[in-house]
């Protein structure tokens, strides 16, 4: 009898398990909510870690093509006060490959393409999963289409349909609320930002609960994320937007103040995050991914790497152990104790950027590459 293996989501993480299940000839299905694979705005740079994304790109066999697409000298970086004044700086190796930038968008792409055609049902939004006995599931989704399943993975992000099969724990506001904003064409017509950026990307905050991060993306664009605490700043009217943000960072010196009222377009981004670390009982036919298992702050890029992980760990776990209740209980007894280390870490460092401006806070990315390095050679080390 054929079983069926059902996918909720064609972010990286979904995409990517997709992939090196049908590598090793197994069958699977992925059912996601947008209408095509570019149907939003994917959002901003990620860095694929060497001992995490780019273990899982290897294993679909598409590190190549990645590190083709990549930029390895968007992952320097610069820490400043919110006088202005640089406290560290990070320049990497031109043999730097521990961490190098991709957008999203590109990444998602690049992962769509490389799954057999109709591999993936595009504008299809899961709107509710039922448990059938014996580990099936039927799964409806918002256009009044249905399918049954024996192994639901739930890859659909923070808000996940598929989590409420195992656990009853959501994502919770932070208390911290991000501005996403888009400078386009910046050397142009942003060269203030521009120069603020860098080759990569820059962290400046005042201890005080406010914040501003910028990085490089692809074609021209720097992506910002101004930081504050509470959503007391809504988007509905850019002009009051910027206002609302000249008055929060009225203490700030002039050189941040493009990155504040310059912006071609803004996207409010409340934090959320799932309690850490989070654990579940095993549960016949079904398992999580991502977001959808391990929603964590976004400091460290741990997110988008530990999605392509635990895609390739699980499609591994699928196609080695005996049954989907074998591979489920190995999949996760791996995957829930990394992620909730690091989810811990990943949200201790948000609530530190805004409350303290210690220099000694910041990351020493150096010593980051090298931990990403020989970590990666212990994980292959280990298989």
């Amino acid at each position: 009898m054929t079983v069926r293996i059902t996918i909720i989501g064609a972010g990286p993480g979904g995409l990517l398990c997709a992939r090196v299940l049908q590598r090793h000839d197994i069958e699977v299905t992925v059912y996601e909510a947008d209408a095509a694979v570019d149907a939003r705005d994917a959002g901003g740079s990620l860095d694929l870690h060497a001992d995490t994304g780019q273990i899982a790109l290897a294993d679909a066999g598409l590190l190549d093509e990645f590190l083709a697409l990549s930029r390895p000298e968007s992952q320097a970086g610069s820490r400043l006060d919110h006088h202005g004044t640089v406290l560290k700086a990070f320049v990497p190796a031109d043999d730097d490959l521990a961490a190098p930038e991709i957008d999203r968008g590109q990444l998602r792409a690049l992962l769509a393409s490389h799954v057999q055609p109709g591999t993936v049902h595009w504008g299809h939004k899961l709107v509710r999963a039922v448990p059938l006995g014996g580990g099936r599931h039927r799964l409806e989704f918002a256009d009044g289409s249905a399918t049954e399943t024996d192994l639901v993975i739930g890859a659909d992000g923070a808000w996940s349909r598929v989590r409420p099969l195992v656990t009853d724990a959501t994502a919770r506001y932070t208390g911290v609320s991000f501005l996403d904003v888009r400078f386009d064409d910046v050397d142009t017509r942003h060269p203030g930002v521009a120069a603020l950026t860098g080759a990569g990307q820059m962290f400046a905050n005042d201890g005080d609960g406010h914040g501003i991060i910028l990085q490089r993306n692809n074609n021209g664009q720097i992506r910002g994320y101004l930081v504050v605490r509470g959503d007391r700043i809504t988007v509905h009217d850019p002009e009051a937007v910027k206002r609302s943000l000249l008055d929060e960072f009225a203490h700030w010196a002039d050189v941040f103040r493009p990155a504040l009222t310059d912006w071609d377009a803004v996207v409010e981004r409340p934090i959320h995050v799932l309690p850490a670390p989070l654990t579940w009982p095993h549960t016949a036919g079904v398992t999580l991914l991502g977001d959808a298992a391990h929603v964590m702050a976004p400091f460290g890029g741990f997110g988008a790497n530990l999605a392509l992980l635990d895609g390739a760990e699980l499609a591994h776990a699928i196609a080695e152990e005996p049954t989907f209740d074998a591979a489920i209980t190995h999949y996760e007894k791996g995957m829930l104790a990394r992620a909730g280390e690091l989810a811990v870490g990943a949200n201790q460092a948000l609530q530190e950027f805004v409350t303290s401006a210690d220099p000694d806070d910041a990351p020493d990315h150096e010593a980051e590459h090298r931990k990403y390095e020989a970590a990666a050679a212990e994980y292959r080390r280990a298989r």
